[in-house]
């Protein structure tokens, strides 16, 4: 009798639809925004007005309906096209100077301004020219002559 009961309820509860799962578009948006169009290159799946971005961005709604998480779809894109997909290449490898070198090169040319000004406003000791015996005479007669 329980079993019945049991395999009722199953076939009752495979009949009836499961509710679909609403997603916000801005979720969507979000994890399209992180995701590079195929076809611009330039712009994230969520700005790109391409098929191909739209068919992308339905994708991605479609993966968040079915209860997966926003790196799940992440990484579902990855394992297609590689992480030339992400607009943010990942820290790791030989990415990780994609974010390294420009905080460097920042460093360098702050340190180089640095020396440039100190060498240009450091004050030098002018030392004056030598003078001869004749010209000393000339200049001490020119200014015996001044009123």
């Amino acid at each position: 009798m329980l079993a019945l009961l049991l395999a009722g309820a199953a076939v009752v509860s495979a009949q009836q639809p499961a509710r679909p799962v609403t997603i916000s578009e801005q979720k969507v948006y979000d994890v399209a925004a992180e995701l590079r169009c195929v076809v611009c290159q330039n712009l994230s799946v969520a700005d790109s007005p391409s098929e191909m971005a739209a068919q992308m961005r339905a994708i991605v709604r479609e993966r968040l309906a079915a209860g997966e998480s926003p790196a799940e779809v992440r990484a579902y894109f990855v394992a297609r096209y590689g992480d030339w997909i992400l607009l943010a290449p990942p820290r790791r490898g030989f990415t990780l100077l994609v974010w390294v070198v420009p905080y460097v090169a920042a460093l360098l040319g702050i340190a180089l301004v640095a020396v440039l000004v100190t060498r240009w406003t450091r004050r030098r000791p002018a030392t004056p020219p030598p003078v001869d015996a004749a010209m000393r005479e000339r200049i001490r007669r020119e200014l015996e002559q001044e009123p």
